[in-house]
């Protein structure tokens, strides 16, 4: 991209916040030009209101660590700075709506990692290989926002990302029910071992709100788009369990899965084999290829082995193998905070940029 698009980040202290920063450091078509976080770090150089907490392995960007960090509670004074934003708060639900919906009236395009707007009818929650038409709605949801360039777009929770692209090849041989549990690393609650000490040789089953979301949210991704919103799919129908695991990055999915339609372990392995996104027949910059990696080996995949694979933005999967009670079961594997989160949202972006819908000021 000849010109960078000026990015802002919100709630950039955060653990995903921090995460953006650190991905979008040396981004070929996105600049932060801008980050943002609550009355208590607002003034501050981005280095000094992250001072203590920060989670990430490596240094602060040196371009980004002299940043000052602007309040969200003041976005006119500077929402016109950038091209558009990366949301990532920890604010209460209907604050973050009310906060997304104030910043797309300003005619800033919202890349959102909140859960707030995902059944929103007309913004897309989009998986950039699964369902990349949904980008549609965005036409919709500029004429209710009444925007010309402002919008909403955000992506699913982190764990559904780690098998529903596995699933995606398979959708010819009809899923009609899944059952899947997920093992969840602490990150996803923005938490290392030092911050929760007490998740070390531990197991928690349950994570507030997490099966529902894993239930629902699929069935929006393979929905159909109308002139009013996403048709939510009516199968497969899905019953899932959540735990959060000792692991620090990467979230594992196991499923069984039944098909309404015949289909032999090779086909299941050439459909993985041969699935390719738009955006990496797009080349995008932040899509791996490839996108799904099977591991033949029995003990893989394992988070400390493979949550970095294709930069942390592919899925890698394992262990297929006949289920006694249903069709198939095998395990799925995707980096948390960065395919489920910051990574996830950047890919979006990229997305949006390659369909005409993310553009310069």
């Amino acid at each position: 991209m000849k010109n960078k698009l000026r990015t802002g980040i919100i709630g950039a202290t955060g653990y995903v916040g921090q995460r953006f920063v650190t991905l979008l450091a040396d981004h070929p078509w996105f600049d932060v030009t801008a980050v943002a976080a609550s009355a208590r770090s607002a003034g501050k150089p981005y280095r000094e209101a992250v001072e203590g907490r920060w989670k990430m392995t490596g240094a602060i960007p040196a371009g980004i660590a002299g940043l000052k960090v602007l309040a969200t509670d003041n976005l006119e004074d500077w929402i016109d700075s950038v091209d558009f934003v990366f949301c990532a708060v920890d604010m209460k639900k209907d604050e973050i709506r009310a906060l997304e919906e104030r910043i797309a009236r300003l005619e800033t395009p919202v890349l959102s990692n909140n859960s707030a707007h995902r059944w929103t009818a007309d913004v897309p929650m989009i998986i950039p290989e699964v369902n990349p038409d949904h980008a549609g709605l965005i036409e919709i949801q500029r004429r209710r926002l009444g925007t010309k360039r402002g919008f909403i777009a955000g992506k699913p929770n982190c764990s559904i990302q780690s098998y529903v692209p596995a699933l995606a090849p398979l959708m010819a041989y009809e899923p009609e029910t899944i059952i899947v549990a997920t093992y969840q690393a602490i990150s996803g609650a923005g938490k290392t071992f030092a911050d929760w000490p007490e998740m070390e040789r531990n197991l928690i089953p349950y994570i507030g709100g997490e099966e529902d979301k894993s239930e629902q949210e699929p069935l929006k991704i393979w929905g159909t788009l109308s002139n009013s919103g996403i048709i939510k799919a009516v199968k497969p129908s899905i019953s899932a369990q959540c735990y959060r695991v000792a692991v620090q990055e990467g979230h594992t999915a196991a499923l069984s899965v039944r098909f309404a339609r015949p289909v032999s372990r090779q086909e299941i392995l050439d459909s993985w084999a041969g699935f390719s996104g738009l955006p990496q027949q797009a080349g995008l910059p932040s899509a791996p290829q490839p996108f799904l990696i099977y591991q033949p080996d029995d003990d893989r995949p394992q988070p400390a082995l493979d949550s970095m694979a294709g930069g942390g933005m592919a899925i890698t999967i394992g262990r297929l193998r006949e289920d006694p009670v249903f069709d198939w079961k095998f395990a799925c594997l995707s980096h948390n905070t960065i395919r489920g989160a910051a990574g996830g949202a950047i890919l979006t972006a990229e997305l949006l940029v390659h369909q005409g819908y993310l553009t310069a000021r």
